[in-house]
């Protein structure tokens, strides 16, 4: 996380004092006594936070604020602030500013807003990484999310992987999106220009499996959850694979299909044979430190599902996100994602507590809010596309507190 704090302030006591707060901090601070000086280091690369006093002589605190707001609208500036001065503070926050103390300032306090400005920023500029890997990258970058070692390390795999014929076993927690990094696999091969053709391997017959292959021919043949192959299939699968098939085979499985190989709950020789390239997905308690860049990215994409504005994410939300184990991966984070932009229970076992009415209740709330927000606040049109008479709409919306106003854009 970036720790670099540019310290705009024309007295240089005042200016010192920061600077050596900020480094106790281990913050890299950055000291300059005035706009002009200043000027040159705001750029949308500047990876930092801005701290400014409010009043300067010339170029003042608005000034900077809306200067750095043109170069970059999400670059925190924290504003300090005289006693006189709370009113400005109060306009500024209006126009953008990120936060403004108040001088004399405790070195505890400043920190407080300072870390959280710098988490702000790490955050934004790891997502704005993930938006253009997505429209720059290859398909292991557009499709396969997460900063983390580990993911690199998974996208480097499937890179690797696809060059070859081999089949490939791709493994990993239910919810971790086993099917999308084999379809990364199939895009990255030499066969990328064939059909990619996914099924369930549960009462996949022998029949069955060749009309597959003959469909998935030129392309690339993806059988979910393998262990459940029927045991004729295993056979007939495997008698394939050896004579040669115009279709490359990838496989997924959450379970330990090397266990029930031994057991003899799957042909051992068929695990052998798709065992060949082995793609593992870490889970999401592995790498805590993917959550608020996937959690981000999926309320963007729930808002935008639903028709709303992107809320935003206080960090302490984030934080406690980062503390949980996630058994359910991507696919549970999603429906916090949703339920976050809805204003539906946060928590799987909040919600199960409710009662069945409480229950529905939130249902309904999060239903007149997703049809707000598809009709850009209008409560009429989004009465309609509710067939609600529009008195018994308003007086749901009265019971929610909801306002249609917040929903326009």
């Amino acid at each position: 996380m970036t720790n670099r704090v540019l310290v705009v302030d024309d007295d240089a006591a005042v200016r010192g004092a920061l600077g050596q707060t900020l480094e106790l901090a281990e913050c890299d601070a950055i000291t300059v006594g005035s706009f002009v000086a200043a000027k040159d280091l705001i750029t949308p690369d500047f990876d930092g936070v801005i701290l400014s006093d409010m009043r300067m002589p010339g170029r003042d605190g608005f000034h900077l604020l809306r200067y750095a707001r043109e170069v970059d609208s999400e670059l925190p500036v924290i504003l300090l602030t005289g006693e006189g001065d709370i009113p400005m503070a109060v306009q500024a926050m209006a126009e953008g500013a990120f936060d403004f103390l108040e001088k004399p300032c405790a070195s505890a306090d400043l920190m407080v807003v300072v870390r959280r400005a710098l988490k702000t920023r790490a955050l934004v500029r790891e997502n704005r990484a993930l938006k253009s890997r997505l429209e720059s990258g290859d398909p292991a970058a557009r499709m396969i999310f997460g900063t983390s070692l580990q993911m690199e390390e998974l996208r480097a795999r499937a890179r690797g992987v696809a060059a070859t014929g081999a089949e490939v076993l791709v493994t990993g927690a239910p919810g971790g999106g086993i099917s999308k990094v084999a379809e990364v696999i199939h895009l990255m091969s030499p066969r990328s220009q064939g059909p990619f053709v996914k099924r369930p391997a549960a009462g996949l017959s022998p029949d069955g499996f060749a009309d597959l292959c003959r469909a998935a021919a030129g392309g690339s043949l993806y059988l979910d959850e393998i262990a459940a192959l029927p045991s004729e299939t295993q056979y007939a699968m495997l008698e394939a694979l050896e004579q040669g098939l115009d279709a490359r085979v990838l496989v997924g499985s959450v379970a330990d299909l090397a266990e029930a190989a031994a057991e003899g709950r799957f042909l051992a020789d068929l695990f052998y044979r798709l065992d060949v390239m082995r793609v593992r997905i870490p889970a999401l308690s592995e790498r805590p430190e993917d959550i608020p860049v996937l959690f981000s990215h999926y309320v963007a994409q729930a808002a935008e599902q639903a028709g709303i504005a992107t809320p935003d994410i206080p960090q302490e939300h984030l934080a406690a996100l980062m503390a949980q184990d996630w058994p359910g991966n991507a696919r549970s984070l999603m429906s916090a994602a949703m339920r976050f932009v809805l204003g539906m229970p946060e928590e799987a076992a909040q919600s199960a507590e409710l009662g069945l009415a409480e229950q529905l209740a939130q249902v309904e709330r999060s239903l007149l809010i997703a049809a707000l927000g598809r009709q850009n606040g209008n409560a009429s049109a989004a009465a309609k596309a509710l067939k609600l008479p529009r008195k018994t709409f308003y007086d749901k919306l009265a019971r929610y507190g909801i306002r249609p106003e917040d929903y326009r854009r």
